[in-house]
């Protein structure tokens, strides 16, 4: 990259077109006089003598060139080194039966639990390019989705793919879940492990308790944050009859948010609760910003001046100019 360090020295090009303008309406300078015209005109035929009569611009291409060394052209060699320390996260999203309820909104249209946890987490995933992510889903069992990896485009393909009913049987195993979760970090060299659970149910499935995986979480030093969500009460949820047709009914949902609360509390993360599509983006949001990545910025710049060759070239055209008037370009008194 090229720079000018005193960029100011180029308001004196505005004096230049004056110079010419000056010289020109002033005109050449007679050499010899001759009475009659025609004795000169075989002189001024030659290409000796037009090149003779352009002398008076090789200070004004001079002058351009000191302007533009006094103005310190420098060529800039820059190389910046960033060092990320990433965090190790272990994403957990429920995918029972449930996560189809339909009391989530995007732009006033009704979107069920899933479609929208994905979306914000897709974003979550996008806003985190230096660290390693893995992916859990879970209903009556987890099962493993991606394992921890810094390619983040091949695990947004394996999120797209997460729907609900693709784990087997229905359910809520959220101790199981956290449990796979803080396995999977068990072994990671990452000075700061974290671990996402969003649900909205009750632990109802698997061999393990919340409570219990959250000691082992916080043995391990795997900080969990959890997340509640969908609607208090009763929330509309299809479901397919006896005849293959798809209807909605109010179905009761409830999250267990005691347990949730405790389970965070026990491992130094947070609990929130999400009953909308904007609350949810704002704790992914908050999540984002409580767990930074450590970075370390060298910057390595090299600069070299350039002013003395516009200097230079100007002292020899000015050298050479001045030799030529004085020899092959001479005028006569």
């Amino acid at each position: 990259m090229i720079r000018f360090l005193q960029p100011e020295w180029f308001w004196f090009f505005a004096l230049l077109p004056l110079v010419i303008l000056w010289r020109g309406r002033r005109g050449p300078v007679a050499a010899i006089q001759y009475p009659d015209i025609s004795l000169a005109r075989g002189v001024s035929r030659r290409t000796r003598s037009r090149l003779g009569g352009v002398m008076w611009l090789w200070p004004i291409l001079a002058a351009t060139l000191m302007i533009v060394g006094l103005a310190r052209p420098q060529r800039m060699h820059s190389r910046t080194e960033v060092t990320a320390n990433g965090i190790d996260i272990v994403l957990l999203l429920d995918v029972s039966g449930s996560m189809q309820a339909l009391d989530f909104a995007v732009e006033n249209h009704r979107v069920n639990r899933i479609a929208v946890v994905k979306s914000v987490v897709s974003k979550f995933i996008d806003e985190r390019p230096n660290d390693r992510i893995g992916l859990i889903a879970f209903a009556a069992s987890p099962y493993l989705v991606s394992p921890l990896t810094l390619d983040h485009d091949w695990l947004q393909q394996n999120l797209d793919r997460v729907n609900v009913g693709g784990v087997g049987d229905d359910g809520t195993a959220i101790g199981s879940a956290i449990a796979a979760g803080v396995n999977r970090l068990r072994a990671t060299t990452a000075k700061s492990k974290v671990v996402i659970l969003l649900t909205d149910g009750v632990n109802n499935s698997g061999k393990i308790s919340p409570l219990a995986a959250a000691e082992a979480a916080r043995a391990l030093g795997v900080k969990v944050y959890t997340i509640g969500v969908g609607v208090r009460g009763k929330a509309p949820i299809p479901v397919r009859d006896e005849a293959g047709r798809v209807r909605v009914i109010m179905a009761t949902v409830d999250v267990d948010e005691k347990t949730l609360q405790q389970v965070a509390e026990e491992t130094g993360g947070q609990f929130y609760r999400a009953t909308d599509t904007d609350s949810l983006q704002r704790i992914y949001d908050q999540i984002n910003r409580f767990e930074t990545s450590a970075q370390s910025v060298q910057k390595f710049e090299h600069v070299d001046e350039l002013y003395r060759w516009p200097l230079y070239f100007a002292l020899g055209i000015l050298g050479t100019g001045f030799i030529l008037q004085q020899t092959r370009f001479r005028r006569l008194p």
